[in-house]
């Protein structure tokens, strides 16, 4: 099956371009090569033991032949000692939950298709299939008592069907008949069109049996956490008659078991969510903030008793957001991860709102590109168990507890990247030409980089945009530097980890002075002296998409651009994405047919017009966030000013193009052919 359909504007076949990195196939090379995509593994979800003694996780890793991501469960002991499988073969093995004493695992697999639950002693390594469900099970948590295990997942709704078609005679061969779509979001990026119904709580004996559905009716239940009398489950749901249209107007909620009545702990205009229940019971602690329809608002710790009084926020003045919240094991404080100058940490506060950061270096689980997102978690004596990212490797496991050092423990990646040379990392900030603001960003060098040589420059542009790239280990940049490149990437003003303000600069103003501040790190770059000025490059995803294009409609400094499933009209975009419920109130001042010249005067398609730079377009077939017709418009108008400029169509890709390793390949390659193809010789 073809991976790829390209549009190309010139004879060119880009796929046959080799570039310069690749002309020697006869020598084992000591950099990263694009194949070596499917060697890397990384760890996900670490669960440390009740006890703290051993820790168990997914193990991630590519299936070259199905061109899948894998995982099977691993476990270790805290001390790095007999590290081994639990589960093995080429399947997703995956959320692995101790039970309250330590003695049972239960976890999800697709060993036999369908994901299912199955449970494993860990004593004798017996393992029982609890489940025959037709859908797949997501948020599993246990009772504190062990007999009982919750679980949410998708109950189909079959709507009245708006008209009722004739009955086709027998062996007519007829069309498919017509698909109905009433929901104001019908699809989802990663997922495709959705099957009409709602995800609901079920409890399941933790022997096995059939699962009872204890939440009914047209609304979405999320994360759910169980009280210490294993009598009730607090959950989070947005539970309002227009919740379609009040998407972040989420509410905490107490559900009986015994009597299925279910009542509301919150009741603010926000999201209120991730409910997490105090070991003595008597509180709850939650994420969420007071709804002001910005684009960027920090997420707060909020505590409140177990009957939904005295609701406080804890550590009010922390000005970054925080997630993954766990109870110690007094119940007087909790531990949280955040992110801070693009690298995520560990904390824990107590109650009084004293914050004290464990750990850095949370990450390690975007193998693309450098964003932020790790896994950790804690027993209740205090040790925690993360993943362990840096600039040199995936995410690894590595343990930790107040006053003690951190200890790595494993090392996936060593019997590649031992072999390896990767491109030095080196931090940089600098003042934006726009204010003054200092922004940050990271340089990656060549390997073998000689300070005396000038080398091509390469920016690449993080998404989101309320999103960060930080010191962490990106497949895709060192691809980049492997091919000769110096890789400057960045935090523009509207990344997060730098607090509210600077989150919200770019609120209604998107793309604003970004473009101020990317220009201003090029020089920054260009200052020290190795980057050849006449080589410039650029390129960018999703919102990196956005300013790629953007940053070509206002120079031509760049000698070739790769505009990465972008936005391109954003009054098309909001009525095509599947969040569009969300970005005209958030990212815009209200409808686009309402505010059309605001729409236009932040579209990249307002300033094609003065476009001079060869730009090829890149995007997946499946993108739903970014939809394909956003880059056929930009392709379209190059096209017809005679631009030089190609449509990569990524097929079997949503808005994660990196989703499957092929694909991630593709992108790489297909980016490097096109600076190739403009590439001057600055040796």
């Amino acid at each position: 099956m073809k991976l790829l359909r390209v549009v190309l504007s010139a004879g060119l076949a880009l796929a046959t371009v080799v570039p310069s990195w690749a002309a020697d196939e006869e020598k084992p090379s000591q950099k990263l090569e694009v194949m070596d995509v499917f060697q890397l593994e990384y760890a996900a979800d670490p669960q440390i033991s009740p006890d703290g003694s051993q820790i168990i996780y997914a193990r991630t890793f590519m299936d070259i032949m199905k061109d899948r991501r894998r995982s099977n469960l691993w476990i270790i002991n805290a001390d790095g000692s007999d590290h081994r499988p639990l589960t093995s073969g080429n399947r997703n093995d995956f959320s692995p939950r101790w039970s309250p004493d330590g003695k049972k695992l239960l976890y999800a697999s697709s060993a036999e298709g369908s994901v299912q639950l199955y449970l494993r002693w860990m004593d004798t390594g017996q393992t029982a299939k609890l489940t025959q469900l037709t859908r797949t099970p997501a948020g599993l948590s246990w009772s504190r008592d062990g007999k009982w295990i919750a679980f949410r997942m998708l109950v189909p709704d079959t709507p009245e069907p708006l008209a009722k078609l004739p009955s086709k005679p027998k062996g007519a061969a007829w069309a498919k008949p017509p698909k109905v779509i009433r929901r104001l979001q019908y699809r989802a990026d990663g997922a495709g069109y959705l099957e009409a119904g709602y995800s609901q709580l079920f409890v399941l004996s933790a022997e096995g049996g059939t699962p009872r559905q204890v939440t009914q009716g047209p609304y979405d239940v999320g994360a759910a956490t169980w009280t210490p009398d294993s009598l009730f489950l607090i959950f989070t749901s947005n539970r309002r008659q227009d919740w379609e249209y009040d998407p972040l107007n989420s509410e905490i909620y107490e559900l009986s078991l015994a009597e299925g009545s279910i009542r509301a702990l919150t009741d603010r205009q926000g999201p209120d969510r991730s409910p997490v229940v105090s070991p003595d019971g008597k509180q709850i602690a939650y994420l969420g903030f007071d709804d002001r329809y910005q684009g960027y608002q920090v997420t707060h710790l909020h505590v409140m008793n177990r009957d939904g009084s005295g609701k406080r926020v804890v550590a009010a003045d922390f000005d970054r957001g925080v997630a993954n919240i766990q109870w110690s094991g007094d119940s007087q404080g909790l531990f949280f991860q955040y992110d801070h100058q693009g690298n995520t940490k560990i904390a824990y506060v107590s109650l009084a709102g004293k914050v004290e950061t464990l750990a850095a270096d949370v990450g390690g689980l975007s193998l693309g590109r450098p964003y932020s997102g790790g896994d950790f978690s804690v027993a209740p004596g205090g040790r925690f168990a993360f993943t362990y990212g840096r600039p040199e490797h995936p995410a690894d496991i590595a343990v930790g507890e107040a006053g003690s050092t951190v200890r790595r423990l494993t090392r996936l990646n060593e019997d590649l990247l031992a072999h390896k040379t990767l491109g030095q990392v080196e931090e940089l900030w600098w003042e934006s030409s726009y204010d003054g603001r200092r922004i940050q960003g990271w340089i990656v060098k060549p390997p073998g980089f000689d300070p005396e040589k000038k080398y091509p420059l390469v920016l690449e542009i993080h998404g989101g945009p309320f999103a960060n790239y930080g010191d962490r280990f990106s497949a895709e940049i060192q691809l980049y530097a492997a091919a000769g490149y110096v890789v400057l990437y960045c935090n523009p003003r509207g990344s997060t980890s730098y607090g509210q303000e600077f989150g919200n600069l770019i609120h209604h103003n998107y793309p604003g002075q970004d473009y101020d501040d990317l220009m201003s790190g090029v020089d920054a770059v260009l200052a020290l002296g190795y980057v050849d000025p006449e080589n410039l490059f650029v390129t960018g995803g999703s919102g990196g998409g956005v300013l790629s294009s953007w940053i070509v409609g206002k120079t031509g400094r760049f000698r070739a651009a790769v505009v990465a499933k972008p936005v391109i009209n954003w009054y098309s975009f909001v009525l095509t994405s599947d969040g569009a419920r969300f970005f005209y109130k958030y990212w815009f001042p209200g409808f686009p047919w309402d505010y059309p010249e605001d729409y236009l005067k932040r579209s990249p398609l307002s300033l094609v017009g003065n476009v001079t730079t060869p730009t090829m377009l890149l995007t997946g077939e499946e993108d739903y966030r970014t939809p394909m017709a956003e880059s056929e418009q930009f392709y379209q108008a190059l096209k017809l000013r005679k631009i030089d400029t190609a449509l990569v169509r990524i097929q079997e890709a949503s808005h994660s193009i990196a989703a499957r390793p092929s694909n991630l390949i593709a992108k790489v390659t297909y980016i490097l052919a096109w600076f190739e193809k403009y590439r001057t010789n600055s040796d």
